[in-house]
């Protein structure tokens, strides 16, 4: 889908080219000289959609145009000029809030005539759309969402909006007049990354020449405010930005920027910002709200937040380590390769009084080793020896073997916390027995139970059930939906879940409130590369502060005591909660 909509632009981009904007007015050659791969949009876009390539023509200036013979199929995508730009941004904890506003123009449709328009929006890391509201001249347009359970019209929804990759979503706008100017609100969130005391945001912000308007006088506005609130007493320092921020004001946990200026071209880099948070050791707070009154929920709302600070020296747990990797058939190319590449590389960071063990699985499962190996020099280079000969891609797939053999492997941990890293492009039919039976497996398996994280690859194996089976097992989940991000993304999800440096974690006064609804449902460790973020809903009393208790990795006792805090300025209600694939249409308001 992705490869098709990139030459739609480029077959688009072609015909624009029958445009003509007048003698002094010459569009940029550059804006037609670009690669295949910069066809997908690298920001907010909207495009013209053309069935007729007879309509393109100035909507101002009707200019004679030779006769077109034939109709595109599929239609021609041509990127509309865009008028304004506006980006604000709101960063809470380890989520930030975007609102994209622009206004963009069908400046190659004939006057007269009318193309559907479609709207297309790429996510940042872990993001999530939250809506779009469009206005044309007398419509306007808002979405909706549509849930797995509503079977209605799903032919009609599949039309309108889809992914062309998970994190580039589009929707159409129909019947659009040439010379018409659409303005789009579009919101979404996404997570910020966390490295080494370090936040760190990017979002697509790169437009193409090609959306640039032609008249040398239209004023090109460009604007983005961004305000971070870290929910701390303590400095924050900026540390690197893409764009020219201007720094309005700062506030002890919160700073605020902006960036506003009469642009010649529209931002041709993505928006990039990081900050760190002045404090060496341990540091988090309680944070409480009640609910809205549009809130069908009346029990209030609590977020618990618990960072590991930028400390380089705290011992990290001693490790056990299974990698459990799908070679099913549907991993043939590129997934398994650059898989088994990430695989390979997360074995070398481990420690040399670490132990580990690889099972591969299909239909049956393949092991490395029938114990636990010491991650030493002769152990990893068996490993890789291993890996080239077994990791090949055959056969079905069965997830409910291998975690059974990885929880055999790993029953007599004592002094060491064990981690099963499940890595799959498949789903399967037995994916609630799944998840009762690991959930039986570790409330049996007392204090010291494996630690359950998963790596989905592609758009066809079932996200939920992963993202549902890390929670379980207190784990972390992430995905990868090209293969070229396979490699980065498996290597990082290892780093933040293997390096953990508080154990057991328990908050004291969640035993004493009349109810409780947690999410995640357990409190996973701390690791070193990823904040602890749990959220939930409650009825009863918090005190002034909180106690939270923990082991280090030298197994001695840690306490700490939190601030407890009221808070209208943190939207809790918005805290996501699971990272879902969904559907929106466009719906008309008027």
């Amino acid at each position: 889908m992705a490869a098709e909509f990139s030459r739609c632009v480029e077959y688009g981009l072609g015909l624009s080219k029958r445009v003509f904007y007048g003698k002094e007015s010459v569009p940029d050659p550059s804006a037609m000289t670009r690669s295949s791969e910069s066809y997908l949009p690298e920001a907010p876009m909207v495009y013209a959609v053309v069935p007729d390539p007879s309509i393109v023509d100035n909507p101002d200036i009707p200019s004679y145009q030779p006769y077109v013979h034939g109709m595109c199929e599929p239609p021609a995508l041509i990127p509309l000029h865009m008028h304004g730009i506006a980006m604000e941004i709101e960063s809470y904890l380890d989520t930030a809030f975007v609102t994209v506003s622009g206004t963009w123009r069908v400046h190659c449709v004939a006057a007269g005539k009318r193309c559907d328009c479609r709207v297309a929006v790429p996510l940042g890391d872990k993001g999530s759309l939250l809506g779009v509201e469009a206005e044309i001249t007398g419509r306007s347009y808002s979405t909706q969402l549509i849930t797995a359970e509503d079977t209605t019209d799903k032919e009609k929804v599949a039309k309108d909006g889809y992914f062309l990759k998970r994190q580039i979503y589009t929707l159409k706008v129909p019947q659009v007049y040439g010379g018409s100017f659409l303005s789009f609100k579009i919101r979404w969130s996404q997570k910020l990354l966390y490295h080494a005391g370090q936040f760190s945001l990017s979002i697509p912000f790169s437009f193409p020449a090609c959306v640039n308007p032609v008249a040398k006088k239209i004023l090109k506005g460009e604007k983005i405010l961004l305000n971070v609130n870290t929910g701390i007493d303590a400095e924050v320092l900026c540390q690197s930005t893409s764009h020219p921020l201007k720094e309005v004001r700062r506030q002890s946990g919160r700073l605020s920027f902006s960036y506003e200026a009469e642009v010649s071209s529209w931002s041709s880099a993505g928006f990039s910002f990081s900050y760190s948070v002045c404090s060496s050791d341990l540091f988090g707070g309680m944070l409480l709200q009640s609910p809205s009154l549009r809130d069908f929920d009346d029990r209030e709302m609590f977020c618990f937040y618990l960072f590991p600070g930028n400390s380089q020296t705290r011992k990290v747990f001693k490790k056990e380590v299974i990698f459990i990797i799908d070679i099913s058939g549907s991993m043939l190319g590129d997934p398994l390769e650059n898989a088994k590449n990430a695989l390979l590389a997360s074995l070398s960071n481990l420690n040399r009084d670490d132990t580990f063990n690889i099972i591969a699985f299909n239909g049956e499962v393949h092991l490395f080793s029938s114990s636990m190996e010491l991650a030493t020099n002769e152990a990893m280079l068996k490993a890789k020896e291993w890996a080239s000969t077994n990791l090949t891609a055959n056969g079905g797939t069965n997830i409910l073997l291998p975690l059974k053999q990885a929880m055999q492997l790993l029953a007599k941990t004592s002094d060491s916390i064990p981690f099963i890293f499940l890595i799959t492009d498949g789903a399967v039919e037995d994916e609630r027995e799944i998840c009762t039976i690991m959930k039986g497996y570790l409330t049996s398996a007392g204090s010291v139970c494996p630690c359950i994280s998963t790596f989905g690859i592609g758009l066809y194996c079932n996200h939920y059930f992963l993202q549902m089976l890390a929670q379980i097992g207190k784990g972390y989940y992430d995905a990868a939906y090209d293969a070229d991000s396979i490699d980065y993304k498996m290597q990082r999800l290892f780093t933040s879940a293997s390096s953990v440096i508080l154990a057991n974690i328990t908050i004291d006064t969640l035993e004493c409130l009349d109810s409780l609804e947690l999410f995640p449902s357990h409190i996973p460790d701390l690791s070193s590369g990823s904040p602890l973020i749990i959220s939930g809903r409650y009825e009863g009393s918090f005190p002034d502060s909180i106690k939270v208790r923990g082991t280090l990795a030298d197994m001695s006792n840690f306490v700490i005591d939190l601030k407890v805090q009221r808070t209208k300025e943190f939207p809790l209600d918005q805290v996501p909660t699971l990272y879902l694939i969904c559907d929106m249409k466009l719906k008309n308001v008027v």
